[in-house]
Parts: C-alpha cells; sequence; structure tokens
C-alpha cells in the first residue's frame, strides 16, 4: 500500500458520494428532454438534497432505534459498496473487499434495513412497501448472482479488480455468455433501482409503490440521506456494469495521465449509460406488480442461458 493507492481510494470514496446525485440528475434530464420537456437541470438533485438537510427530520413516537438508525445504517452500505468496486483503476487498499458475491450481500442488508424500519412504525403503506420490496430482492438477487458468475468462470475469480485485469488483459472479444449476463443485468438493474417498468421513481400514488413506500414515514435529513443512498446505489450499479462489461480505459499502473484519461473515460460511460436508461424508461410503462416475478424470472433464465453457453462453447 503506497500514499498513491491511498490518495486513489480517497479519490474514489469521493467521487461516488459526491457526484451519485449529477448522475441521478442527468437521467432525469435525459427523460426530460425525451419527453420534450425543458427539464430542472442535472444539479435539481442536489437542491432538493440541500433543501431536505435544513429541515428538522421529524420522528413518530413510536419509532425504535431501527426506524432511525435505518437512513445512516443504508448511506454507510451503498457509500461502502460505491467504494469497493473499481472505478479508475483495478488495484485499490479496498480491492480485496470488492468481492461479487460480498457486494450482493451488501445490497441485501441496506434492503433488509429498509424493510425493517418501514414496518416498525407500523403504518399499512410501509408494510406494503416492505413485503413488495422483499419480493422484488427475492427474485433480483438471485437473477444478479447468475449474472456475476459468468465473468467469474471466465476470470476465475469472483474478485471484481480480478476481473477487471483478466478482461483487460486480453484484446476487445464480443463474448456471447456476456452479452447474455450484459441483458440481465441491466434488467436486474431496472428492478433494484426501483426504475422502469418494475417500478415508477417519480410516482406519488401509494398504491403503485414499491421503493417509495419504504420512505414515507421519512422527512428532513433522513429522508435526505435516503435520497442521496437511492443514487449511490444507482451510479454503483452502473459502476459494477462498466466494470464487468466495459473494463477497458481503467488505469493500470495508477499514473496521473492514466488516472486523468480513466476519469474522462468513466464520464462518458455514464453519461453513456444514464442516457441509454433514461431512453428505457420512455418507451417502457410500469409493470402491473403481478407481471413483476415474470420480469425477474426472464432476467433469471437469461442470465443461465449465458451460464451455458460459456461451458457449452468456451466463449
Amino acid at each position: 500500500m503506497t500514499a498513491r493507492t491511498v490518495a486513489l481510494q480517497c479519490l474514489q470514496c469521493i467521487l461516488v458520494t459526491t457526484a451519485a446525485p449529477l448522475l441521478a440528475g442527468w437521467v432525469d434530464q435525459c427523460r426530460a428532454w425525451l419527453g420534450n420537456r425543458r427539464g430542472a437541470g442535472v444539479l435539481q438533485p442536489y437542491r432538493v438534497l440541500r433543501k431536505l438537510l435544513r429541515k428538522e427530520a421529524v420522528v413518530a413516537h413510536n419509532a425504535s432505534w431501527i426506524f432511525r438508525s435505518a437512513p445512516y445504517v443504508r448511506l454507510a452500505a451503498m457509500a461502502l459498496a460505491g467504494s469497493v468496486v473499481p472505478l479508475l483503476a483495478p488495484l485499490l487498499p479496498l480491492a480485496p473487499a470488492a468481492d461479487a458475491i460480498a457486494l450482493v450481500g451488501i445490497f441485501a442488508f441496506a434492503r433488509m434495513v429498509s424493510a425493517l424500519a418501514a414496518m416498525d412504525i407500523g403504518t399499512g403503506f410501509g408494510s406494503m412497501g416492505a413485503r413488495r420490496e422483499m419480493l422484488v430482492g427475492f427474485l433480483a438477487e438471485p437473477a444478479l448472482l447468475m449474472v456475476l458468475f459468468t465473468p467469474a468462470f471466465i476470470s476465475h475469480s469472483t474478485s471484481l479488480p480480478l476481473i477487471v485485469r483478466e478482461l483487460t488483459a486480453t484484446r476487445f472479444l464480443l463474448y456471447p455468455s456476456m452479452a447474455f449476463a450484459a441483458s440481465a443485468y441491466v434488467m436486474v438493474l431496472l428492478a433494484e433501482n426501483a426504475r422502469l417498468p418494475v417500478d415508477n421513481p417519480n410516482t406519488h400514488l401509494e398504491l403503485t409503490m414499491i421503493d417509495g413506500a419504504l420512505h414515507l414515514e421519512y422527512a428532513g435529513r433522513d429522508l435526505a440521506l435516503i435520497e442521496w443512498a437511492g443514487a449511490i446505489k444507482l451510479a454503483t450499479y452502473m459502476a459494477i456494469g462498466i466494470a464487468l462489461f466495459l473494463p477497458w480505459g481503467m488505469s493500470r499502473t495508477g499514473s496521473a495521465s492514466g488516472i486523468a484519461v480513466a476519469s474522462s473515460l468513466l464520464a462518458a460511460k455514464m453519461a453513456t449509460a444514464g442516457a441509454a436508461l433514461a431512453a428505457i424508461e420512455t418507451v417502457l410503462a410500469k409493470l402491473r406488480l403481478f407481471r413483476v416475478p415474470e420480469f425477474l424470472g426472464t432476467a433469471f433464465i437469461v442470465a443461465v442461458l449465458g451460464l451455458l453457453v460459456h461451458f457449452l462453447l468456451g466463449s
């Protein structure tokens, strides 16, 4: 561990936590443009966070420590997940913690804490949202694991830095198995981040909410932390997708010029991924709740097909 790697790790932690709302604002702005609207601008999430952080948190009198600590735990879990995913260079001090299966566990832990906090108050919408969230997680996590197994078998490791190093060490190749895995990963990303067609992040109708129903009882700075954690989660999922399927361009040595190039390419990849996400949400409509298992079941089958193609064809 050198001073340069420590500085790079600190830079990545700061980049993930501070730039994640910018990505969320970019997605919303692209959706507005595609819908022939002006939009609030890419900095709107920062304005919302500033407004909420200035307000006092209002907590029910019967709320336990689970409800009070859930926003902080969720934000810390998402920040940890975003910090260990390789963004600029694969060799960082926290690289050994970037195990693909461990990342799935971090996301599952954050979901469990949010569901417990939603049920803690005892409101009908909170409990309904918790049940729906756990249903989505129960179906999305196996599909996500199947997606991660395909690059893991190609690189013979479940460590994201080792997967990145293995894929970038070879010339650009189109693996049929990775194409299946990438398709399934996009479907899982939509479900895990409460995006269309699984959930609508802009809806205010309680009966159709999934992720939003978990946080109806939060206000003020607690709601700001939850919104911030959601933006970090979206950025982390996009970062994982880039690390798995478009890892080329990362700095292998950690030099200043390599980091500059890697930062520029990362910004371009994130912007492209955000625009693609906005385009997907523009052309798709929200599914009914009983159709969500079919959607995620399809993602699981596509991911399994990727594994079968890898074992049968070796590519």
